[in-house]
C-alpha cells in the first residue's frame, strides 16, 4: 500500500513498485476522492460554486502530483495524431507539448471544473469514481501487455496478482457511487468506465498495449465522463 500511496499521490515516501501494488490502487483511489470530496464539500461553505470547483480541480492535481493529468497529455499527442508506432512512443515518452496535449488537456480541465460546478457536493461520488478509475489501472495492468520494449515505471506493476481484491475495487466504487444515488451513481460509474476502456482500447489499436501514460490518462477520462454523467439532470 505504501508503494500505491506514494505512485499515486504525493503523499509518502517513494517506495518500489511492484505486482501486488496495483492491489492498492482502489483503496488508495477512493481515498483520495474523499478527501477531495471533503474538500469540495468544505469550500462549498466559504465560497461560490464556480471559484469551489476550480478549488477541486486544483486540489486534485496537487494530491496526484499532476502525474495523471500529464499522461493525459501526453497520449493527446501520441494517440490522436497520425504517425508510426515507434513514433508515438518517442513523442509520448519526449518532456515537450503539442498541440493535440494542450487541447486535451485544456477541454479535460473545463469539462471537469463544468460538471463539478453543476453538481451538489458529494464525497460519496467523488470516492467511487476515483477509486472505479484506479481499480480500472489495476486491471488494465494485469490483463494488458506492455507497449514499450525493455519495459518501464509502469511494468513493475505487471504479473501475478489477487484477483478477488482487484473485483473488490470495483464493486467497492460502484457500491460508493450507488450510495450516491442508485441510478444516476450506478449510470455515471458505468459510463466513467467505458471512458476509461475506450483510451485503453485506442491505445492497444495504436501501440499495441499500455504505458504509464495510458494508465494517467485513463484514470482522468473516466472520472471526467463519470463526472459528466452524474451532472446530467437525471
Amino acid at each position: 500500500m505504501r508503494a500505491a500511496v506514494s505512485f499515486l499521490t504525493v503523499v509518502g515516501r517513494s517506495a518500489p513498485p511492484g505486482p501486488r501494488t496495483s492491489e492498492w490502487f482502489a483503496p488508495v483511489g477512493a481515498l483520495l476522492g474523499a478527501l477531495l470530496g471533503g474538500l469540495w464539500w468544505l469550500s462549498a461553505r466559504i465560497w461560490p460554486p464556480g471559484l469551489v470547483s476550480a478549488i477541486v480541480v486544483v486540489g486534485d492535481l496537487t494530491l496526484t502530483g499532476m502525474l495523471h493529468f500529464d499522461g493525459l497529455v501526453d497520449c493527446g499527442d501520441g494517440l490522436v495524431a497520425p504517425m508510426t508506432r515507434e513514433r508515438r512512443l518517442d513523442v509520448m515518452a519526449s518532456p515537450e507539448v503539442g498541440a493535440f496535449g494542450v487541447g486535451a488537456g485544456a477541454a479535460i480541465l473545463l469539462l471537469r471544473w463544468a460538471a463539478l460546478d453543476a453538481l451538489h457536493p458529494s464525497v460519496l461520488l467523488l470516492a467511487g469514481l476515483w477509486a472505479l478509475s484506479r481499480a480500472g489501472m489495476a486491471v488494465v495492468v494485469r490483463t494488458r501487455p506492455y507497449a514499450r520494449r525493455g519495459g518501464g515505471l509502469a511494468s513493475a506493476f505487471a504479473g501475478d496478482s489477487r484477483r478477488a481484491l482487484l473485483g473488490a475495487g470495483v464493486v467497492a466504487g460502484l457500491a460508493l457511487c450507488a450510495a450516491w444515488r442508485p441510478v444516476a451513481g450506478l449510470a455515471a460509474a458505468l459510463v466513467g468506465l467505458c471512458a476509461g476502456a475506450g483510451v485503453v482500447a485506442l491505445a492497444h489499436k495504436r501501440l499495441g498495449g499500455y504505458t504509464g501514460d495510458v494508465l494517467g490518462a485513463a484514470a482522468v477520462m473516466a472520472e471526467t465522463a463519470g463526472l459528466i454523467a452524474a451532472a446530467a439532470r437525471w
